[in-house]
């Protein structure tokens, strides 16, 4: 558990407030500000919040939102996942009065556990209508920003970037292309990793419950992405981040930030620093994983 605490880590606890929209509000969104993710990197939703106002959404930290439950529920510690849960629909139930368009998670981890709130409250009947009120308005912020549309970047970063499918990303909420897509839109050279279905070796808790067979996974993981030559990898889920960190000399960034920065915000602190190489002319697109790379998978 020691190994795992990263070398620098830059928290920030937001308080609930709304941050305005820039320019007209077009949308009202709450966002998970999350627990693991908010001590381990405060950019992240840093980004995500810049993004979103850029975009024209009023976004929400709603009073009494924590922790989403997703930690306890991988460990089958369901009272605690359900009681952490609870309080989250609550929370954002009261957001609801004033109209929300979204209820918006930038860790994959977390978002598919709040898209599951309808079946984990399905024989609650206190709590299943909104829970499952809640779950309907659930989106993955690579999701919700490939359907409201990415606007032109204002300075195209054509670097070669690496993405990594977080399993509970790919597997679980089916979120697959819109990520690449939104890179793709921003200038970046996006890349595929060979076994993209294969496990990091995080998985929640995994990487500290079993150290093991989570290092295998994860230099398994890390020798696909560095054969692909990449300047920076990206992925949407903290948990893989700071999985890959530990195996990859690359630096090591969440999507968003990376939106953030393409379309004016500011350049990701785990990039200051660090030389990268000058921008590829012109981006390729990668071709997807065949059918034999990952026969056998299920």
């Amino acid at each position: 558990m020691l190994d795992m605490i990263p070398a620098r880590a830059s928290p920030d606890i937001l308080a609930p407030q709304v941050f305005r929209a820039e320019g007209k509000a077009r949308r009202r969104v709450a966002l998970l500000a999350g627990c693991a993710q908010q001590a381990l990197d405060g950019n992240i939703n840093a980004a995500t919040i810049r993004l979103l106002q850029r975009h024209g959404c009023e976004v929400v930290i709603a009073d009494g939102a924590g922790c989403c439950g997703s930690l306890a529920l991988h460990m089958g510690r369901e009272d605690e996942a359900r009681a952490a849960a609870s309080r989250a629909i609550a929370a954002w139930t009261r957001a609801l009065d004033h109209g929300l368009d979204a209820v918006i998670v930038n860790a994959s981890g977390c978002g598919t556990t709040v898209k599951d709130y309808g079946h984990l409250f399905a024989h609650d009947p206190a709590v299943k209508e909104n829970a499952a009120r809640i779950a309907s308005l659930a989106r993955d912020i690579g999701e919700f920003m490939h359907a409201i549309g990415l606007r032109a970047p204002t300075a195209p970063q054509t670097y070669r970037v690496a993405y990594h499918d977080p399993c509970s990303m790919q597997h679980g909420q089916r979120v697959i292309e819109q990520p690449r897509a939104l890179l793709r839109t921003a200038g970046f050279d996006v890349v595929d990793v060979p076994e993209r279905h294969f496990c990091c070796g995080s998985a929640g808790t995994y990487n500290l419950l079993q150290p093991e067979m989570a290092q295998a996974l994860g230099e398994r993981k890390a020798a696909h992405i560095l054969s692909t030559d990449p300047d920076i990898v990206a992925t949407g889920n903290i948990g893989c981040m700071t999985q890959l960190s530990r195996y990859l000399g690359r630096p090591v960034v969440h999507t968003v930030e990376l939106l953030d920065w393409a379309t004016g915000g500011r350049r990701p602190p785990a990039l200051e620093g660090i030389a990268l190489r000058a921008p590829a002319a012109k981006p390729t697109v990668s071709a997807p994983d065949t059918p034999a790379d990952s026969a056998g998978f299920w």
